[in-house]
């Protein structure tokens, strides 16, 4: 439960802080000093949106932090994974928002996204207004309800229902995706069968392209190159000319430099470094010379070949052209026939998954039919239980003749089931129940919102729940039994009541007052805990919209002593507990 709520920046109020205890508070103050901002702010540490309009004129961020106690261990475990922590055994939970309109989110110190305090925090405290009570006239809600209601019978198969219905619309989809779609499908594999033949008579290998470019390269000028490779070869190692006492060639014109220069080279070491590097001149002109006659010899000027490779390179290239991708090698066509292979399988075994996908599809419509029988039988159950135990509220609401029926529809398969839930009023006896839209006043509404709050709170019990103005619209005797079910409510769980009735601030355990400050040019607002004496002036003001009035006075008082009788018993239950 929370044990402390702070606002600072939000609205009209500048910093306020509200200690929590047990059992009923209620928040009172005079219109727009700020009531609203407590449930705002409540809101915001639940993750709710927040517009940063709230942010306080001349303050650059709003924050509202909640301090929660004896926190369910799950949660605990949820804060320190995402690195928070406890402090003093309490959970704090902060919201900020900028004037900007950035929000950050905290949980046990550390930083988290809005998304998580929702997740955390709607397990900790739930929020219900007159926003909350036109939810509940839409069937969704009203089934939600009855779900919440029914428990475990109906819940466990539910889930079990949620999974297999979307697991059935996603084999439905792809289904018909399959069926719709074969013709497309068997175009495309016929394209894929093609190309994939074209390329396996091809054989092409793996940079073969490349390697036959270089052979017909070479074919293509074998006479220029042999002549180059003779020549050159002819320039280094040549027979000399008889008629000449000269070399021609240069293994020959090195020999004679060789020879000239180791005629003088010991007179002088750098003649001989130099006669040493013309012999080495020498032996790698000879080197060259033979590999230059051994290319010549080699060079093949075959023109079959010439032909063949040209072919060949051809076909590689129109391949290429149909099937390679940016390079435009043949390395890429591999790859494609790689993937294309991959994707006629799949497109082959298209007619087996049809097969398979409607097998399960059949297994799931059985399935849907089973759950959904039921949760049905669940949901008519619980629907005659539900009415006669809203009725029976609504008789201690100022209401006994009021009756509330809840009808259970059979209609197609949806996602929670195949029932429609509606539920039904009669203010009146005699009065024909209609649905809840068209019978119900707003006060009307607000009693069975609570009366719901009430059952529901064996069933799904929240620790914190926070009513904002639920009361609109009811007012004497009606408003007093709001108050009496409030406390009731309240020995289950904390309950934070804005209100402005006085017949329902009265059983409150505690009472706050948010009051207004104006200095001419800034309104602001502050919460006050009261004590007795000043409880008992703002009930008057309340009342008679005047703190010193006499009767006003007296009649809060008799208010303030009936809900103290109405505590004595649930403290002595308490007590006994």
């Amino acid at each position: 439960m929370l044990s402390e709520i702070r606002i600072t920046g939000l609205g009209v109020i500048e910093d306020a802080t509200l200690d929590l205890d047990p059992g009923f508070t209620a928040v009172t103050g005079e219109t727009g000093a700020g009531k609203t901002m407590v449930v705002t702010g409540v809101n915001m540490l639940l993750g709710g949106r927040a517009d940063s309009g709230l942010v306080r004129h001349g303050t650059r961020r709003a924050r509202v932090e909640g301090r929660a106690s004896a926190v369910p261990k799950s949660i605990v475990q949820q804060a320190e994974d995402r690195g928070g922590e406890l402090d003093d055994d309490e959970l704090l939970i902060a919201r900020e928002l900028s004037a900007e309109g950035r929000s950050r989110a905290f949980l046990g110190g550390a930083s988290v996204p809005v998304s998580v305090l929702g997740e955390v925090s709607g397990d900790l405290v739930a929020i219900h207004g007159q926003a909350d009570q036109w939810r509940l006239l839409q069937p969704a809600r009203q089934r939600e309800t009855l779900d919440t209601f029914a428990g475990k019978p109906l819940l466990v198969p539910l889930q079990e229902y949620v999974a297999a219905y979307k697991r059935h619309r996603q084999v439905e989809a792809e289904l018909t995706e399959l069926t719709t779609r074969q013709r497309d499908r068997l175009a495309e594999a016929d394209l894929l069968r093609f190309g994939l033949d074209e390329v396996a008579k091809a054989e092409p290998l793996p940079g073969e392209d490349t390697e036959l470019a270089a052979e017909e390269d070479r074919l293509a000028y074998a006479d220029g190159l042999r002549t180059a490779a003779t020549t050159a070869a002819d320039a280094l190692a040549s027979e000399a000319d008889q008629d000449s006492t000269r070399p021609n060639d240069v293994l020959g014109l090195l020999a004679l430099t060789k020879q000239v220069l180791d005629a003088e080279r010991e007179h002088d070491q750098k003649l001989a470094d130099l006669a040493d590097r013309a012999g080495e001149l020498g032996y790698l002109a000879a080197d060259l010379a033979g590999e230059l006659s051994s290319y010549a010899a080699d060079v093949d000027t075959d023109p079959a070949r010439l032909a063949v490779v040209s072919e060949r390179r051809a076909l590689l290239t129109s391949l290429v052209r149909k099937y390679g991708a940016e390079q435009g090698t043949v390395d890429e066509v591999l790859e494609w026939t790689k993937r294309s292979a991959s994707r006629l399988a799949e497109l082959d075994g298209s007619d087996e998954r049809v097969e398979l996908l409607t097998g399960e599809l059949s297994e799931l419509d059985a399935k849907l039919a089973e759950l959904g029988r039921q949760m049905r039988e669940a949901r008519i159950e619980a629907a005659e239980r539900l009415g006669v135990a809203v009725s029976e509220e609504l008789t201690g609401l100022a209401m006994p003749h009021a009756k509330l029926s809840v009808e259970v529809h059979e209609t197609t398969a949806g996602p929670f089931g195949i029932d429609e839930v509606e539920f039904c009023f009669a203010a009146n006896p005699g009065s024909p129940a209609r649905p809840l839209q068209k019978a119900a006043s707003g006060g009307e509404l607000s009693r069975v919102m609570l009366a719901l709050e009430v059952i529901l709170s064996d069933t799904h019990p929240v620790p914190t729940l926070v009513f904002d103005e639920i009361d609109a619209g009811i007012g004497g005797r009606a408003a007093v039994e709001v108050g009496k079910r409030l406390a009731r409510l309240a020995e289950k769980a904390q309950v934070i009541v804005v209100t402005h009735l006085p017949q329902v601030a009265a059983f409150a355990d505690r009472h706050a007052v948010v009051l207004k400050s104006d200095d001419g040019s800034v309104t602001t607002s502050g919460l006050v805990a009261l004590d007795e004496d000043a409880r008992l002036k703002e009930l008057s003001r309340m009342m008679a919209g005047l703190e010193n009035s006499d009767a006003a006075q007296a009649h809060a008082e008799e208010l303030l002593a009936l809900a103290a009788e109405r505590h004595k018993p649930r403290k002595k239950n308490r007590s006994k507990g």
